[in-house]
């Protein structure tokens, strides 16, 4: 810290001190690097002045290092005359980037996920591990009224299963449009159509890139039998012929229970119910396998369901 008195600022233990005037002997001035020798001088005739102190000399600087000697570089040749650039590719012992690889301002991230593609039907050389319903890679579909307990069944069958399995729920893809949403209950128009099938085939590129990427999926709808707007052919061509489709079909009574103990506009009325289960009652001789889960509960539902997707992919379904 500087300390700073009626003359200026001098470092030190907080003494005040004079400046020193400039001069020759002021630092940094040409004395304290070519110091001269004192000359004598005759004395004036006035009385003598007390005598100046000496500045301060600095340390004395050390001799700086000559470098060593460089041996002599060569002459130069002149440089021959450029040419086009040299193709750049992967020098010996080196691979190059894999075929189909996307630019690197094409990604978004460390990782490049494979793209989904359709969902195909088990080859008939398949393996054991892609045949077992327990374990394989696989894409089901729930198909069942209101009140049969699709989305009960579906989440429960994606959590315990060996390998890792999404659940994706049409309603709840449906419901992600906030602003603007067009309630079926409320009367079924082009604007409800046109969400439905967006929402379809959403859940169907979800699928898709989840088997893609090794995870299964099961996927709920109400699909009817009689009404191709709501029918199989949309799933199977948004997620490919590979898709299983099951109808789970409760009695009317077990429907009707289930949906009084619904809240919001999930729960319908007994008429709409009843007229939705008598045309789920279509899928009976269509070839679909169907579970009736009237008197079982959840687990062993699912249990059901590891049966009849092993017996699918053993014998895939024509459909």
């Amino acid at each position: 810290m500087q300390h700073y008195g009626a003359h200026g600022a001098y470092g030190g233990f907080g003494a005040q001190r004079p400046v020193p005037p400039p001069g020759p002997f002021a630092p940094g001035g040409p004395a304290q690097h070519h110091p001269q020798p004192p000359q004598h001088r005759p004395q004036p005739p006035h009385p003598p002045q007390p005598m100046r102190q000496p500045p301060q000399q600095p340390p004395p600087q050390q001799p700086q290092r000559q470098p060593s000697p460089q041996p002599p570089q060569p002459p130069r040749q002149p440089s021959p005359p450029q040419g086009p650039p040299a193709p750049t590719g992967p020098g010996p012992g080196q691979q190059g980037p894999p075929a189909g690889a996307v630019p690197s301002s094409e990604t978004t991230g460390h990782i490049r996920l494979p793209t989904g593609t359709p969902v195909e039907i088990p080859a008939p050389d398949a393996g054991p591990a892609q045949l077992d319903g327990t374990r394989a890679a696989v894409a089901v579909l729930l198909i069942g009224p209101a009140g049969a307990g699709k989305t009960t069944v579906a989440r429960y069958w994606a959590e315990h299963r060996a390998v890792p399995t999404a659940h994706i729920s049409l309603d709840d893809v449906r419901e992600w449009v906030r602003s603007g949403f067009a309630d079926p209950q409320a009367g079924w128009n082009d604007h409800s159509e046109a969400q439905y099938r967006l929402a379809r085939r959403t859940c169907g590129f979800a699928a898709r890139n989840f088997l893609a990427n090794g995870v299964s999926c099961v996927l709920d709808d109400a699909v009817f039998p009689d009404w191709p707007v709501v029918g199989l052919g949309g799933w199977k061509r948004h997620v490919g012929p590979g898709l299983i489709p099951v109808v789970l079909l409760p009695g009317l009574d077990v429907v009707l229970e289930r949906n009084a103990a619904r809240s919001g506009n999930r729960r319908l009325s007994d008429e709409e119910v009843a007229h939705i289960h008598g045309r789920m009652a279509g899928w009976y001789g269509s070839g679909l396998p169907i579970i009736d889960n009237s008197r079982q509960d959840v687990a062993s539902t699912a249990r059901m369901l590891d049966n009849v997707v092993a017996r699918s992919l053993a014998s895939p379904l024509s459909w």
